[in-house]
């Protein structure tokens, strides 16, 4: 991909976006001191596990808990991508993130957003990987307008049998 990331709008259910950018949830990260501090308030439980994520539109990494809606995560702003993110200890005490998903059902960004996560990633200034770890493919059924993750790359809407398009077509409409 080439020139600026693309922004995804928000795609899921509109009651998880009614008084969504009443509050932003996601803590704008931009250094490893601002992750080290971030990633101090949580439980040692929660550190474990990978927690909520969005990029802005300003290209900067919002993590939230865990269990939080990528919705309110963005303060229910569009977004560069969103997903899950796990981060590690290295040897030297720092921060390094494990793996990355683009595991969001509500704005279910394509593959391409990998490109505002990597910049945002080094921007921080976090080690990363060279890709997503895990990667979830969105489409919209044509004729039913569900959304669909596709597995095993079986293109087929899982509600009415109807044949999904090869490309990303989230941004059609047919909410």
């Amino acid at each position: 991909m080439t020139g600026r990331p693309r922004p995804f709008a928000y795609a899921g259910p509109p009651e998880l976006h009614v008084g969504a950018s009443d509050r932003t949830l996601g803590r704008r990260v931009r250094t490893p001191a601002e992750l080290d501090g971030w990633l101090g308030e949580l439980a040692p439980a929660e550190r474990a596990e990978p927690v909520t994520y969005v990029i802005d539109l300003a290209g900067s990494l919002r993590p939230a808990p865990r269990r939080s809606e990528h919705v309110a995560c963005a303060g229910g702003a569009a977004v560069l991508a969103a997903g899950e993110i796990g981060f590690a200890r290295q040897a030297d005490g720092r921060w390094a993130v494990c793996e990355v998903s683009n595991q969001s059902t509500g704005y279910c960004p394509d593959l391409d957003c990998w490109s505002a996560v990597a910049t945002a990633l080094d921007r921080a200034g976090l080690p990363r990987p060279d890709g997503f770890t895990h990667t979830c493919v969105f489409r919209r059924c044509p004729v039913c307008a569900q959304v669909n993750l596709v597995k095993d790359d079986d293109l087929t809407c899982a509600v009415c049998d109807s044949a999904l398009p090869g490309e990303w077509n989230l941004d059609a409409g047919g909410r």
